[in-house]
């Protein structure tokens, strides 16, 4: 059973903190007054139990009416059909991807691979190029730029930036939130595995837990998650978009 840094676990625990409404094995409901408008209902379900928690607003939860609900027995689906009932819509989950303890201890004793290098505001022109060969839906996806906390990218023989990933400190947290972007046609070769784990090397050193999220259907990112020694802490789902999560 993969174990977690501490900074993780408690970042994502203030999030699902509060009054209880409801509690069982599998279910955990609270009402916590501090949530923000764009967090106002936020679920988490984490990989290593099953286990889903999830805090509402009060207001949100006067509005669904999950307290009379909760005194009769609730279930998940219950849950999100009253949500559903109150006009409540949960935007598409985010997969969340952290360094485990073992997986930490391997990344940090391992140098960066040949070519791979941090970017530097003198690489504008570098990155400018990969950006433009880059399809912009994948762009978009990504959420990779120069002007991020910090970016590392792999150069391939002739010079060329193939691939980038850059991180920013999440929602003003120990976390280092990772997106990644590869060239189409240098896909395949490890280039993106090489960027992400010396990016996350770099956050681990500068006191920073790397994120890296994406979408549960998103099959490629979640292989170069794994492949760069990631492993799934949770599934996380808010009331309305958020950040863009890591691409592939």
């Amino acid at each position: 059973m993969p174990s977690f840094s501490p900074v993780v676990a408690a970042h994502w625990d203030r999030r699902v903190v509060g009054r209880d409404l409801y509690r069982d094995d599998r279910l955990r409901l609270v009402a916590n007054a501090g949530l923000e408008e764009d967090e106002r209902v936020t679920v988490l379900r984490t990989a290593v139990d099953g286990r889903t928690s999830v805090a509402v607003t009060p207001e949100v939860a006067d509005a669904a009416g999950l307290a009379d609900l909760a005194a009769r027995g609730l279930s998940e689906d219950d849950l999100r059909a009253a949500l559903a009932r109150a006009g409540v819509v949960l935007h598409d989950p985010d997969l969340l991807h952290h360094l485990d303890d073992t997986a930490r201890a391997a990344l940090l004793g391992e140098a960066d691979a040949s070519g791979v290098r941090r970017l530097l505001a003198d690489d504008a022109t570098l990155f400018a190029d990969f950006a433009s060969a880059a399809p912009e839906q994948d762009l978009d996806d990504a959420y990779v730029e120069l002007d991020h906390w910090a970016v590392f990218g792999a150069v391939d023989d002739d010079g060329r930036l193939v691939a980038a990933a850059s991180a920013y400190p999440w929602g003003g947290s120990a976390l280092a939130d990772i997106g990644v972007l590869t060239l189409p046609d240098a896909r395949g070769r490890g280039h993106g595995r090489a960027v992400v784990r010396a990016l996350a090397r770099h956050a681990l050193r500068a006191g920073y837990e790397p994120q890296y999220r994406c979408q549960p259907g998103n099959t490629a990112s979640i292989a170069l998650a794994a492949a760069a020694g990631l492993t799934i802490f949770g599934r996380w789902e808010v009331v309305t978009p958020h950040a863009p999560a890591a691409g592939s």
